[in-house]
């Protein structure tokens, strides 16, 4: 091979988002993650209005982009767009590329700090125009709004809570202990870990483990992502080509599945089940005070057929916001959660891009 020819393998090979050392991070449970970093891709010129739009629960950096777009509201000849990666997502700092090992907790509020010291000292960036973003985006939404509240203009959450709800902890102790029993190990509890013995605490998974406890955990999931009507009018089949049921929960839910890390879906599973923006100071566990505090004018988008966050938790929410900061709006969307979250289901692209069109063309600056 010429060195032509290496050159060009070694650049396919490379990643197409750009890392930021956070060096020896301290997190919220006074663990240090040492050596951390942070993942991010930029759309746009660094002298636009800036928007913040974080990944969810299991995505990469590359799932964010369909919502991105000349056509679409996050224009980036109008504005620089960041995504930011998850911890544990496999390309922020993860178990799947660190040698930590055990890999402490990390919370939706250790998240937002590291997006924060990104922009504000790699980037330069003082304030935002926006927030938005799906699933556990969403919850970094809300996570912004109490964290910073002063730090940007509009947040636009979209299927996703500012504190997991009892059921959602509920659906997450079935998928996490699905997982585990690929290990033939059990949960302790929601966000307190597994059941470990000494000596176990490397957390290495077989090939026989990790398939196992992966097709577990995609079964599990299968029931909660789409909702009862999705399946009903057969949408697996029409939206997806699924030839059946059994088809769609090979193809595309083991499918998704499979690519992951079991250790990474750990850490960001506790992540969102730790999710609560009244868990930091000043609120101290008062979540009305915490949703009271935001400043930005907030748009919050559920679908009314999730079955993670349905709408009566994001009414909650808004009634708890101060009078004129926040809105409600319902996705009119069989869809279940993935109302926000395509490929497939594209009219609900065009409802969520419209109303983040007029936030972003009418909503006042603040800072």
């Amino acid at each position: 091979m010429s060195v032509i020819d290496d050159l060009i393998s070694l650049d396919l090979d490379a990643p197409d988002y750009e890392k930021y050392d956070l060096g020896d991070f301290k997190i919220q449970s006074g663990a240090v993650l040492p050596g951390a970093w942070i993942a991010y891709k930029t759309f746009g010129q660094p002298n636009s209005p800036a928007i913040l739009y974080p990944s969810w629960f299991s995505g990469l950096i590359s799932d964010n982009e369909w919502l991105i777009g000349e056509d679409k509201a996050l224009n980036p000849k109008d504005y620089y767009i960041i995504i930011t990666a998850l911890f544990g997502n496999g390309q922020s700092i993860s178990p799947s590329n660190s040698k930590i090992s055990p890999f402490p907790d990390v919370t939706v509020y250790d998240n937002v700090r590291a997006q924060h010291q990104l922009l504000t000292q790699k980037m330069d960036i003082k304030h935002l125009r926006c927030v938005t973003g799906w699933s556990m985006g969403a919850a970094q939404t809300f996570q912004w709004a109490t964290q910073y509240p002063d730090f940007m203009d509009i947040c636009v959450p979209f299927c996703g809570s500012a504190k997991t709800a009892i059921h959602n902890q509920v659906f997450l102790e079935g998928v996490k202990s699905a997982l585990l029993a690929g290990k033939g190990i059990s949960s302790a509890g929601s966000t307190f870990g597994r059941v470990e013995t000494k000596g176990s605490e490397k957390r290495t998974w077989t090939d026989e483990a990790r398939t196992v406890g992966l097709k577990a955990f995609a079964r599990g999931y299968a029931g909660w992502g789409f909702s009862q009507a999705f399946y009903r009018d057969k949408l697996h089949e029409t939206a997806y080509g699924a030839k059946d049921l059994e088809d769609f929960m090979v193809t595309f839910w083991e499918g998704w599945a499979l690519k992951k890390d079991p250790e990474n879906l750990l850490v960001m599973l506790h992540s969102w089940q730790a999710g609560d923006v009244s868990r930091q100071e000043p609120y101290n566990g008062d979540f009305e005070k915490a949703m009271a505090s935001i400043k930005a004018k907030t748009l919050v988008l559920p679908s009314k057929t999730d079955l993670y966050f349905p709408p009566e938790d994001s009414e909650y929410e808004v009634k708890c916001m101060a009078p004129g900061v926040g809105e409600l709006d319902i996705y009119p969307s069989i869809w279940g959660h993935w109302a926000g979250g395509p490929p497939g289901n594209m009219e609900d692209v065009k409802w969520l891009d419209a109303r983040l069109k007029i936030m972003l063309k009418e909503s006042p600056k603040l800072g």
